[in-house]
């Protein structure tokens, strides 16, 4: 912190250095101005820069290598990463964290997770002023997961002005704890939807910021983690494919919904997900009336039981199956 330039002398003491690691670089954000000079000498060192958060890096107004570094998002694990070590309802209760999924004893560490986060990166960083009001808008939050994200509600609910949290909401999208999903609009037949969709970025995170109890049904918490995991899932997918793929969902102003589209270079994809074992009339409506308007697209029903069936043009698969099979660069079929 003294003198970053040491960084620049420990590089040229080192023989035939080949790659260069920096973690957490938004703690020390002047590393970037070395780095971009070591860069513009060309030597033969690539280098890695990691970090949980580009709100300090942006705050600062340090050089962010300006076109000369290319941007990687790492996500949790994939089901298809797992292999046989993936199981749906563990997935669905513990998420797919790394260091959730290796711990001894991951419920406990899962729980501790979000007091790490308000503690060290919160409030250490000065992100926020009244870290009681930051932690009950995060309870508050976590019924938006996997719905239509409505400000004003959460405002009122966690006792919080709406405009503190519009900037709460901002932190946690620059800490990358969570993402909205846009309503997909193109070539749009219809009048759609104005509103985002939130997500907490691993569903293990929503169940530990989601209160329960005997007033909370089972079914609503599960299906809403079940559908975060399916959402962390293709997002990880949309950054590891090569190409430009956009995420988004699809609704109606008379609310009919497809919960997740992809579309880019490899096609466009309308899928919906249901915590059902039984596949209903009802639950295709969505997709039925997607298929009107996009009738190039391929169409998913992901659900809990276990066969695969192809009806009305929408192929109907086993959520458990569908991520295991869902590899960056291809897609199901």
């Amino acid at each position: 912190m003294a003198r970053p330039e040491r960084l620049r002398e420990i590089i040229a003491a080192s023989p035939n250095p080949r790659e260069i690691v920096i973690d957490e670089v938004q703690k020390l954000p002047e590393l970037l101005e070395i780095v971009h000079l070591l860069i513009e000498e060309k030597g033969p060192a690539r280098f890695i820069l990691t970090g949980s958060s580009a709100r300090k890096l942006r705050s600062a107004g340090i050089n962010l290598l300006g076109g000369r570094a290319a941007r990687r998002a790492m996500h949790p694990f994939m089901a298809a990463e797992l292999g046989e070590g993936f199981a749906l309802d563990t997935s669905i209760r513990l998420g797919m964290l790394p260091l959730v999924h290796g711990a001894q004893e991951p419920e406990a560490l899962l729980g501790g997770y979000n007091g790490l986060y308000l503690k060290e990166e919160v409030q250490a960083e000065g992100l926020v002023r009244n870290i009681g009001n930051f932690a009950r808008f995060l309870e508050t939050l976590s019924f938006s997961h996997g719905g239509i994200l409505n400000l004003a509600s959460v405002a009122r609910e966690s006792h919080v002005n709406r405009k503190t949290v519009e900037g709460y909401l901002e932190v946690l999208e620059d800490l990358l704890l969570a993402f909205r999903l846009p309503v997909f609009t193109r070539r749009a037949k219809r009048e759609m939807a104005v509103h985002s969709k939130f997500y907490f970025f691993d569903t293990g995170v929503y169940r530990a910021n989601r209160p329960s109890g005997p007033l909370d049904a089972p079914a609503e918490i599960d299906g809403a983690a079940l559908e975060g995991l399916v959402a962390q899932h293709l997002r990880a997918w949309c950054d590891y494919t090569t190409g430009e793929h956009q995420l988004s969902y699809w609704q109606t102003r008379s609310k009919v919904e497809v919960d997740f589209v992809i579309y880019g270079q490899l096609g466009l994809f309308a899928l919906e997900v249901k915590n059902t074992s039984q596949i209903r009339p009802e639950d295709l409506r969505g997709l039925k009336a997607f298929a009107q308007d996009y009738p190039e697209s391929l169409r998913f029903l992901l659900y809990r039981g276990n066969q695969r069936v192809f009806r009305d043009g929408i192929l109907c698969l086993p959520c458990e199956e569908f991520l295991k099979s869902l590899i960056p660069g291809s897609f199901p079929q």
